[in-house]
């Protein structure tokens, strides 16, 4: 009998992460039944999905309030997938607010609980880390420092690496990329990441595209390429028009983000696994986000760090700038990012720091090393069943 899978994931990088999960799953057992909340990553890597995570997510502390109603369906339909039909294991990827409530629903149906892309305990509340111990019977990791965390915690734990190793390819040279697209292979190309929900892009783009006019008036050939992520409404783009400078163009990529940082000299980015992406391709990076006032204000009661980009927690020091909320600013931006494009040394010490952030995060295979553990697990709840 071949194992039954329910999976749990919401926003972009899950949808990504529980893609690679899947491909490998059915690799070591084409027979494997796998189905969940998920995206179109999820789907055509063969997932079946129950639910899509697409009108579900969200950042911030208050923005779900309206989406309550949707998260509630959702959850719904899913413990509905496992009265009907119990899976040997279920896999929760990152998305915390709602797997969370998602768990304990299921675990008392006496299925095994695997969280993969655990939360970001160790940014926050310390209660966090007793809510996994209560529903997770493992956590897998993708960073290393994160291991420690859980022992310490008493929470079973592995380190699978990052599954971005594998997945963060270029599908181009930069060199094809850019004069494919008219563009000057060897001028400035600054990167331009706003996120990938709806609320992060209507926050964060005015203020990098007012950035971007900053920096062309002074490097006057660099040329913009923005990344945008699959499925979003072109009417968060409209700030892309909005500029005094005919010249200072944006070239608009959907769903090639890693080939876009692999071809830019600098990366605008909001704080997110975009981080590592540019740390992937050694790409230096001015980390910006800002979150509506009032998730702001609580998140500063809650959140324990001094540093909210990944690839600068990774390092265990601030390599690459970092410009949150009010120190957002288009002034501000260009002038981190000018000084990367013209200070060669600066850029230098950058790269140096992110090639430290490269070698902390395992070697190729996470997706697969995970794939192995969830089916020990599996394994086991079958024989269980049996």
């Amino acid at each position: 009998m071949s194992a039954r899978l329910l999976l749990s994931c919401g926003e972009a990088s899950g949808d990504l992460y529980a893609g690679a999960l899947t491909r490998e799953l059915l690799r070591i057992d084409p027979s494997i039944s796998i189905s969940g909340l998920g995206g179109p990553q999820f789907a055509a890597a063969g997932g079946r999905l129950v639910d899509d995570y697409r009108e579900m997510s969200v950042t911030g502390l208050t923005e779900w309030i309206p989406k309550l109603p949707r998260f509630l369906a959702a959850r719904r339909r899913l413990v509905a997938e496992v009265e009907s039909q119990r899976p040997d294991a279920l896999i929760l990827i990152d998305f915390s607010g709602f797997n969370f409530r998602l768990a304990p629903s299921i675990k008392r149906l006496g299925v095994p609980v695997i969280y993969y892309i655990s939360p970001q305990i160790w940014a926050s509340r310390a209660g966090r880390l007793k809510t996994i111990r209560a529903i997770a019977d493992r956590v897998l990791v993708i960073f290393p420092f994160e291991a420690a965390i859980y022992e310490k915690g008493g929470v079973p734990v592995e380190f699978v690496g990052h599954p971005l190793i594998d997945l963060a390819t270029p599908s181009a040279t930069r060199e094809q990329f850019l004069a494919g697209r008219g563009l000057t292979p060897s001028a400035p190309t600054v990167a331009i990441l706003p996120g990938s929900r709806p609320n992060e892009v209507s926050r964060i783009l005015p203020d990098l595209v007012g950035a971007a006019r900053l920096i062309r008036r002074d490097v006057p050939d660099a040329q913009f390429v923005v990344a945008r992520a699959p499925h979003l409404d072109d009417s968060l783009y409209r700030a892309l028009g909005v500029h005094d400078d005919a010249r200072a163009s944006f070239t608009i990529v959907d769903g090639d983000t890693d080939t876009v940082l692999a071809s830019a000299d600098v990366a605008l980015t909001a704080s997110g696994t975009a981080t590592v992406q540019a740390a992937l391709h050694d790409t230096p990076m001015v980390v910006v986000y800002r979150m509506a006032p009032l998730s702001y204000q609580l998140a500063k009661r809650v959140v324990k760090l001094d540093t909210i980009g990944m690839v600068n927690l990774i390092a265990g020091e601030r390599i690459v700038p970092e410009l949150v909320q009010d120190a957002f600013t288009p002034e501000a931006v260009a002038r981190e990012a000018i000084s990367m494009l013209r200070d060669h040394a600066r850029a230098a010490k950058i790269r140096a720091g992110l090639a430290t952030v490269r070698s902390r995060l395992g070697g190729p295979g996470a997706s697969r090393r995970a794939a192995e553990a969830i089916l020990r697990i599996a394994d086991r709840g079958l024989r269980n069943a049996d």
